[in-house]
C-alpha cells in the first residue's frame, strides 16, 4: 500500500473545481484504498481527492473511534440540509490550523459507492460536518473560506508561521 503525498495550502490545486468520475474502475478501487491509508497515517477522518493532486471528485471519511467505519464517495452531493452545528476544523492540507466553522447539522447525501452503486443516506453532527469539509474541497473550497476575514487572516498568518519554523 502506497502513501500519498498530502497537497499543502497554497496550491491552486486545491482550489480548482473537480471533474465527475464516470465509472468504477480496478485503478480508482486502488486509488481509494489508498487514500483511506494515506488519510489513517496522517491522522485524518477525512480526505478529498484534491488533497493528493487528483482532481476527480471523490472523498473518504472516517470519524469513528477505531477506524471501522470507511465510507468512499464518488460524485458526492448534499440533496438536503437542515439545522446548525458549530465544530472546531482543521485540514490536512493546513496542517496545525483549527477554527470553529457552523455548517449543517443534518445532511442528506447521494453518491455513488465503491461498488458502483449509487447510495442515499442522511449524516449528521461530525460525519456532517466532514462530509461536508471534504465536498467542499471537490469544489475549491477550504474551511478557512467559511471564516470571517480576521479569523482567515489569524489562520494563515499562525499555518504560515508553522510553515517556516519547519523549513
Amino acid at each position: 500500500m502506497e502513501k500519498l503525498d498530502i497537497v499543502l495550502y497554497p496550491d491552486s490545486g486545491l482550489r480548482e473545481k473537480c471533474v465527475a468520475i464516470p465509472e468504477m474502475t480496478d485503478e480508482l478501487d486502488s486509488l481509494i484504498d489508498e487514500m483511506f491509508y494515506t488519510m489513517y497515517d496522517a491522522p485524518g477522518i477525512g480526505l478529498a481527492a484534491p488533497q493528493i493532486a487528483v482532481q476527480q471528485r471523490l472523498i473518504v471519511v472516517d470519524v469513528s473511534e477505531t477506524k471501522d467505519q470507511p465510507i468512499a464517495l464518488i460524485n458526492p452531493e448534499i440533496v438536503q440540509s437542515t439545522g446548525d452545528i458549530t465544530w472546531e476544523e482543521g485540514c490536512l492540507s493546513l496542517p496545525g490550523v483549527y477554527a470553529k466553522v457552523t455548517r449543517p447539522s443534518d445532511i442528506l447525501v447521494r453518491g455513488m459507492d465503491r461498488d458502483g452503486k449509487q447510495i442515499e443516506f442522511e449524516a449528521n453532527d461530525l460525519l456532517a460536518v466532514c462530509i461536508q469539509h471534504e465536498i467542499d474541497h471537490l469544489n475549491g473550497t477550504m474551511f478557512i473560506d467559511h471564516l470571517s476575514g480576521l479569523k482567515r487572516t489569524r489562520a494563515l498568518q499562525k499555518y504560515r508561521k508553522l510553515q517556516e519554523q519547519e523549513d
